[in-house]
């Protein structure tokens, strides 16, 4: 008996390959009919293709006949094809799933061929219509029936999941093995449906709509959630933007409503079920939810969704009821406004913005009368609507602000409750009573939902103008038109996260250097001294675990002093900050890097960027800590060791910090608490054989120095050693102590050689150590003096800066060093006839391109030159002082300088380093 079955059904298939070759349609037709109906009618139980092969070719000749040019032959096939796809047909091993995926590609191909022919709409009239019609249902069939032949596939797969032997696919060619699988099956069936199926019912659904077609449509939407499990949340995220919720509901609205074609509401329900539970297990703009959570929606979805058939108005209206709403009717308002948030979170904005605006106002207001506290999910929901909803003139009434603040209140932690967007910041932040109690943590979320580009924000030099994330603006228009939210985001560097923290500093600082408008200086300065006061309320160190976002707050107090470009007195609150954060460096040791820079910026900003006055008061504060000091004399006697180290930023600083406190002291007559001692002949080791890498360290150090010798060596508070022991100095040097004639020589040298390394700074700073030199040289040994002005090597450097550029005697460095050879009379280095060159060239320049500082120096070389007697030419002399008139100090430069820098991390006076 089974050898007969075989027999007859080898003949058939052959049969059926024989009459294709035919031209004979009906012939074709009958075949098809036949093989299907055998196909159909085969008992389960019993195996219709006991060999694989012979199943492939069964499938091969349908591929055949799904391609006939005949559309009714093609319409037979693909109605076989549905009948071939079937567990019992297909199980025996291996499967043949190549030949099933070229089957279904064939059948799709087809139905893609006669989806494009144009419908004839030449002829007018009646009948004319109906023939239209006609054609549109014909393509309707052989649409549905497609469908119908892929759903029956996606049937196939799910049930092989459950089949060993089908997953493995044992006996299969080595060559075919990743196409023979059911995996690579499943991905097909996605990939086809994703590129094909859905265009083809999109297309057509302009036409016509067909219930039972959009029946099985959404039942292989179902089966793909199945089938390619992995897949499945970014499906429904492509679905979902795709505005597949509107085309469900609408098709439930239409076609569902009371208890009309229940097949069709189920299968859109279970679609909208999973797709659903798919979007909220992996959401992108808030967190995942727990399981327990996730059951909790799942049970509201299960049951509401079966029940939501109606339009969009009526859902509204249904969602507005004031009155009593009972348990069940509830369920549903909590179903649709799932549907409505998971809508609007992929920009299928559907429903009117006004309309649901007012309609979740009453939802909310209905919960609060009945007092009733809504779910996390549906708490979310509600609040992202109205956030996303909310017109920019339109404003919640106050209970429904109250009502909102009473819900969130009973949750315990408003992540829960969270979605990332910008209005739903605003809309949290804009009314006092929301973001007041929940501020702090709605902008700790926002932070830590946002991306890891901050960092390369930071990294843009100020002088350049990056575009900001959309992210970033929307923030920066809610801190303008609220700079009190300033103080929670200072909070926020103190108390979240380092990485939070972090691009919370990277936010204020760019909208402080894009709003320089907004003062709000003062604002920052009173809170971050409560904070200071509070951690440092104790004589201990500073914590180690909020050590890291203190230097981040510190950083910020930075950048606040360095926007202020005039100087200003310093109130009593800027001393009291003063005292703190001098107070906080004494409590740290070297390696506190972090902290200790930040605060030496900011000390050092506040003495330079502040009126005579202020700097006095504000010297004697610092004087006063007597930690900080000791801490200073670590630094400095660190220099000579971590040169080269990471550190020598922060050595920088202290340098810095030390001279300005000596210039300050000395010039004030400040007391002095403690003194610090710095070796002499490291000192002058460091610059007679300078490291040519740490080009601001060194200027630093010059700057230091050019203090000491400006004061003779006397101050107060330095008290210059030697590192260890050294022979007593000879009789000739005892005038020049503490310095001895073969450092000073050995100084020069090096001042020399920094000098042509052209660094600007280094450059102003070894001028401006030279003039100190001379000075201190000329008072006590005239003959020296003039003896390392004139030397030759002089003249060689001179020209080495020289050989730059155009006008390059008009940098103010080089002006100074000519003034300086001038006034010691050094012909040798700078001739006579080169100073009247100097005189003829500025006088043709354009002084509205030069800078003070130039003009400056342009100046006192001109009196110098005069006062030697050297002015030659007496009508560039008199045009060159018209020109030096006609430009007043105050108000002459058409190109400022900026005097306050921050040049690798280190707060740099340049009058400081200049002057």
């Amino acid at each position: 008996m089974r050898g007969l079955k075989l027999v007859g059904i080898e003949a058939v298939v052959r049969s059926l390959q024989g009459s294709l070759k035919m031209t004979n349609t009906e012939l074709h037709k009958q075949g098809l009919l036949l093989f299907a109906e055998i196909l159909t009618r085969q008992p389960e139980e019993i195996r219709l293709f006991t060999s694989s092969a012979m199943c492939g070719d069964a499938g091969r000749a349908l591929q055949e006949a799904v391609g006939s040019p005949v559309l009714d032959v093609a319409s037979e096939a693909v109605k076989a094809v549905a009948a071939f796809l079937r567990k019992d047909h297909q199980s025996t091993p291996p499967v043949q799933y190549g030949t099933l995926q070229a089957l279904l590609e064939a059948m799709l191909s087809r139905c893609v061929e006669f989806s494009q022919m144009p419908l004839s709409r030449r002829s007018l009239g009646h009948a004319s219509s109906r023939n239209l019609e006609k054609a549109i249902i014909r393509r309707g069939n052989f649409l549905q029936s497609t469908l119908e032949g892929f759903r029956k596939a996606c049937r196939l797969a799910v049930e092989f999941q459950s089949e060993p032997l089908a997953q493995e696919n044992p006996f299969t060619a080595p060559s075919a093995e990743k196409e023979d699988t059911l995996e690579a099956f499943s991905e097909f069936l996605l990939k086809a449906c994703d590129s094909l199926c859905i265009p083809l019912v999109m297309t057509y659904l302009e036409q016509a709509t067909h219930p039972a077609l959009m029946d099985t449509f959404f039942s292989i939407l179902y089966n793909l959630f199945v089938i390619v499990p992995h897949m499945k949340e970014k499906f429904s995220k492509k679905l979902a933007s795709s505005s597949f919720i509107q085309l469900t509901l609408e098709l439930k609205a239409k076609f569902c409503s009371g208890s009309s074609d229940s097949s069709l509401n189920q299968v859109c329900s279970s679609f909208l079920y999973c797709m659903c539970l798919n979007l909220l297990s992996a959401p992108e703009k808030t967190r995942p939810p727990s399981q327990e959570e996730l059951s909790a929606v799942s049970d509201l979805l299960k049951y509401g969704l079966p029940h939501i058939s109606s339009r969009t108005s009526e859902t509204l209206a249904f969602l507005s009821d004031r009155q009593y709403v009972e348990e069940a009717a509830r369920q549903r308002q909590y179903c649709i406004l799932i549907l409505f948030y998971l809508a609007y979170i992929y920009e299928d904005r559907f429903v009117p913005e006004a309309q649901l605006f007012e309609a979740v106002q009453s939802f909310l207001l209905s919960l609060q009368d009945q007092g009733e506290l809504p779910p996390p999910v549906i708490c979310r929901a509600s609040i992202y609507l109205l956030a996303i909803c909310q017109d920019k003139d339109s404003v919640l009434h106050e209970t429904v602000v109250s009502a909102i603040r009473k819900f969130l209140e009973g949750i315990s932690d408003l992540h829960l409750v969270y979605t990332h967007h910008p209005h739903l910041l605003r809309f949290l932040l804009v009314y006092p009573e929301l973001m007041s109690r929940f501020g702090h943590q709605v902008l700790e979320l926002w932070f830590s939902f946002e991306g890891n580009n901050y960092e390369e924000l930071d990294d843009v030099p100020s002088a350049e103008q990056p575009t900001l994330p959309a992210s970033f603006t929307a923030l920066f228009q809610i801190l303008r038109s609220s700079p009190s939210i300033l103080l929670i985001l200072l909070d926020l560097i103190y108390s979240s996260p380092v990485d939070i923290a972090r691009k919370v500093l990277i936010v204020l600082k760019t909208f402080l250097r894009k709003n320089e408008d907004i003062q709000v200086g003062s604002l920052i300065r009173g809170h971050f001294l409560l904070i200071l006061q509070h951690l440092l309320v104790e004589d201990v160190v500073v914590p180690a675990g909020v050590s890291e976002n203190l230097s981040l707050l510190l950083n910020l107090l930075s950048l606040v002093q360095l926007r202020n470009e005039s100087k200003q007195e310093l109130d009593s609150m800027a001393m009291k900050l003063l005292h703190q954060v001098s107070k906080l460096c004494g409590k740290c040791s070297p390696s506190d890097v972090d902290i200790l820079q930040p605060s030496f910026n900011f000390l050092y900003w506040s003495l330079h960027q502040t009126m005579p006055s202020s700097q006095k008061r504000a010297a004697a504060v610092l004087l006063s800590c007597t930690h900080l000091i000791e801490l200073l004399e670590k630094m400095l006697a660190l220099t000579w060791t971590e040169m080269d180290s990471p550190r020598n930023l922060l050595l920088c600083s202290a340098w810095l910090l030390t001279a300005s406190f000596s210039a300050q002291q000395h010039h004030g007559g400040l007391k002095v608490h403690q003194t610090l001692s710095v070796e002499l002949d490291e000192v002058l080791k460091a610059l007679s054989f300078p490291n040519r890498k740490v080009a601001l360290l060194l200027a630093a150090i010059l700057s230091f120095l050019r203090t000491s010798l400006q004061q003779n060596f006397s101050s107060v508070l330095v008290a210059w050693v030697y590192s260890g022991s050294h022979p007593p100095p000879a009789p000739e040097d005892s005038v020049l102590a503490p310095l001895r004639t073969s450092q000073v020589l050995s100084l020069v040298i090096g001042l020399q050689n920094l000098l042509v390394q052209k660094d600007p700074i280094l450059s102003h700073a070894c001028v401006s150590c030279l003039e100190a030199l001379l000075d201190y040289l000329n008072a006590r040994s005239p003959d020296l003096a003039l003896h390392v002005a004139s030397q030759p090597w002089n003249r060689f450097v001179l020209f080495t800066l020289l050989d730059a550029g155009e006008n390059p005697f008009l940098r103010p460095e080089i002006l100074r060093l000519i003034t300086l050879f001038v006034r010691y009379q050094s012909s040798s280095v700078f001739s006579h006839e080169e100073v009247g060159q100097v005189l003829q060239a500025a006088v043709l320049a354009d002084f509205s391109t030069l800078s003070n500082t130039t003009l400056q120096a342009l100046r006192n070389f001109f009196l110098q030159v005069q006062s030697m007697g050297l002015l030659t030419d007496y009508n560039t002399a008199q045009a060159l002082q018209a020109s030096l008139e006609g430009f007043s100090s105050s108000t002459f430069s058409a190109q400022p300088l900026q005097d306050m820098l921050c040049l690798g991390g280190v707060a740099v006076s340049l009058s400081h380093i200049r002057d």
